[in-house]
């Protein structure tokens, strides 16, 4: 038997933005039309539909939802064309929908893969504390600490000052003590109404004004962006933070240590992960879909590796 069907192979990135490209185009139509129903649909019908050309074994461990609530791409779902290698996947066909709708900056369709086993799954939790930074500082943070404590110990690692840093913050109410007590710190804060897998990424890219993500967002987002920060090398914390009641009920009963630190190789058991994320909205580190006078559309997507550490920027010209 060859490695090919054993394990997922170089070839399976660049398999992958193709996916993530077709569920951004499929979605771009939606844009500023208020209807982040439909353009979630529009992306997973695409998404789907290419996955089943995809030379692979896997299983959904991050997807829309559960099977009665998502009919399509739900956790548990079997996709790929049902040869090569056993993998898990991690699809958020539009991160941002809101940001779609509204016709926001940094909507994009992600895709993670991993060999098969290896992800972690959420189960009952659904937000999680996250702290993601750049590999050189990677072994800085520790988020048990105070965001305080972490910005200093973080600005000595890339030797530069506090007031230096850029930190990525989703502007929710929860975050009001954790959004005043950086600004006393004196780190700047760029504010997002949404899509974190976004704001880890850039946080863990060093040159793309972001150094630092920081904050409560969703643990099945935390799951993708750790094969993003493996592929990069780069290091990541998160801690289960239940935000509802039924979610601390649940948690509780399956008496869930919510102290628990997870990190990258926690939430990914493998060193041969694959990233693959399109733009849908514009944005300042990926470009949106742009649909051209003569029926054209350019795409702009990146794709990475863990086992090798290779990152591709893809400018794709499609024509519809």
């Amino acid at each position: 038997m060859s490695t090919q069907t054993l394990f997922p192979d170089r070839n399976l990135a660049m398999e992958l933005v193709r996916v993530t490209e077709a569920a951004a185009i499929s979605a771009a139509r939606f844009m500023g039309l208020g209807d982040k129903e439909g353009g979630d649909k529009a992306a997973v019908d695409a998404m789907r539909a290419f996955l089943k050309t995809v030379n692979m074994q896997g299983t959904v461990i991050i997807g829309e939802g559960e099977k009665d609530e998502a009919p399509m791409l739900y956790n548990g779902e079997k996709i790929g064309n049902g040869r090569g290698p056993a993998v898990d996947v991690a699809v958020d066909p539009v991160e941002g929908t809101n940001l779609l709708a509204l016709g926001r900056p940094n909507s994009i369709a992600v895709i993670a893969v991993s060999e098969a086993g290896s992800m972690w799954d959420p189960g009952a939790s659904f937000y999680m504390n996250k702290l993601v930074v750049e590999k050189q500082a990677r072994d800085a943070i520790d988020i048990r600490l105070s965001p305080t404590e972490n910005l200093r110990r973080i600005a000595e690692a890339l030797e530069r000052e506090v007031n230096d840093l850029t930190v990525f913050v989703l502007d929710k109410p929860r975050h009001r003590d954790l959004i005043a007590e950086i600004r006393s710190a004196g780190a700047r804060i760029s504010l997002h109404t949404d899509g974190d897998v976004m704001g880890g990424l850039m946080a863990a890219i060093p040159g793309t004004g972001v150094d630092v993500l920081m904050g409560i967002g969703g643990t099945p987002e935390g799951v993708i962006t750790a094969c993003a920060v493996k592929a990069l090398g780069a290091g990541m914390q998160g801690r289960r933070a239940p935000q509802k009641e039924d979610e601390k009920a649940r948690l509780a009963a399956a008496g869930t240590d919510l102290s628990e630190v997870l990190t990258q190789d926690e939430l990914v058991r493998s060193d041969n992960t694959f990233f693959a994320a399109t733009g849908i909205t514009e944005g300042a580190f990926l470009e949106g879909v742009h649909f051209d006078r003569k029926g054209g559309v350019t795409t702009h997507s990146i794709v990475m590796r863990s086992a090798t550490g290779s990152i591709r920027f893809v400018k794709g010209i499609h024509r519809i």
